[in-house]
């Protein structure tokens, strides 16, 4: 299951950003993977306070959205999306400056976790 993790300033998060994220977010995998992987997406927006942000060693006052998107490592290499993880770094990015604006654009960074095959499970049991 594509698994997103966001960390982000809590003040940048309101009802319509946090609908938009998610409704993004599953849209750029859905974007690279097809309708099938989209309705599978998760996402986990994770507010931080302002006074618990920092950037360069001091206090910021940036939205500076973290995002990682956790998927099964074959995902990254299917011979029938070539380029995935550029697609889908991409994808993401736009995802969220479509929601929050073209001014956070350089400051989202995106991580790609591959979950090797044998090392997840689903309802106790290995998938």
């Amino acid at each position: 299951m594509p698994h997103f993790t966001v960390h982000i300033t809590e003040t940048a998060l309101d009802r319509k950003a946090e609908e938009g994220l998610i409704r993004g977010l599953a849209d750029a995998v859905g974007s690279v993977y097809g309708e099938y992987f989209r309705r599978l997406v998760a996402v986990d927006l994770i507010g931080i306070p302002q006074h618990r942000r920092g950037v360069g060693g001091a206090l910021s006052g940036r939205t500076a959205p973290n995002i990682t998107l956790s998927l099964r490592e074959a995902a990254y290499r299917h011979p029938q999306v070539p380029d995935a993880p550029a697609r889908l770094i991409t994808a993401i990015t736009d995802a969220i400056v479509g929601v929050l604006g073209e001014q956070v654009r350089e400051q989202v960074t995106v991580g790609l976790l591959a979950v090797p095959e044998g090392r997840s499970g689903i309802g106790g049991r290995l998938a």
